[in-house]
């Protein structure tokens, strides 16, 4: 059966995705900005409290995926310290400065994370060469790729994504950006055997006072009192399309 696997930015986020059919978690925090490394108390109480597998998302900033050496001995220092709080697996990617994967810090980042499925996130989808970037990362070991197909979703980009299930078996390809219920046949019927969804939705900050005056943002169009949380009927419904279609 595919396997579910639902963005989380907060430790209750991922328990109301397992509660509603989840089978795996991608812990990250800073939504706005695609998702960066969660904080350690977000990775302890997680690891404590979901049963399903989670793992968390290995990111010091937004932007682009070609780090500073700085950057990438923090990178290095999170991996180590997922693995030691006894996650399954971690999500990750580095790129050079031409686009390509990066094979000399994968190899680093590969070591580190020892026993650990390695995904490697959707930094995939700016290579400038999507199939040498396949076959690099299947020889690194990772586990995983998550991609649109390059494209700015899932949806659109599924024909790239049935030619890199159909390269190999390994890495597992996972669809990812914009699957909904809505469309999640489309990827069921495309053979993809894993999905990735926030199922989210962004809901209204509790606080009463607002002061209308000041942001804390620097971004002047920013909405500080609303939140982005994951839609528990909506993980629930992609659970029973993907359950019918395995009957």
């Amino acid at each position: 059966m595919t396997v579910l696997e639902i963005c989380c930015y907060s430790m209750e986020c991922a328990l109301s995705a397992e509660k509603n059919g989840a089978d795996r978690i991608e812990l990250c925090a800073a939504p706005l900005e695609g998702g960066l490394t969660p904080s350690y108390g977000v990775l302890k109480s997680t690891r404590e409290q979901v049963s399903i597998p989670v793992h968390p998302i290995i990111r010091p900033r937004g932007g682009d995926f070609c780090y500073t050496d700085a950057e990438f001995q923090a990178m290095l220092e999170d991996v180590r310290t997922v693995r030691e709080l006894g996650f399954p697996g971690l999500v990750i990617g580095v790129l050079d400065e031409d686009g390509n994967v990066d094979n000399a810090r994968m190899q680093q980042i590969m070591a580190a994370a020892g026993p650990l499925a390695v995904t490697f996130h959707r930094a995939f989808d700016m290579c400038v060469n999507p199939q040498q970037a396949f076959d690099t990362l299947a020889k690194l070991g990772v586990a995983r790729v998550l991609t649109s197909g390059q494209k700015a979703s899932a949806e659109k980009g599924l024909s790239l994504i049935r030619e890199l299930i159909a390269r190999a078996d390994a890495p597992i390809i996972m669809a990812g950006a914009g699957v909904r219920a809505s469309n999640l046949e489309l990827f069921l019927e495309a053979g993809v055997k894993e999905v990735h969804s926030s199922a989210g939705q962004w809901i209204p900050s509790a606080m009463r006072y607002r002061n209308p005056g000041l942001s804390m943002s620097t971004d002047p169009e920013a909405d500080e009192y609303s939140r982005y949380a994951v839609d528990a009927a909506a993980v629930a419904q992609m659970k029973a399309i993907i359950a019918r279609r395995a009957e």
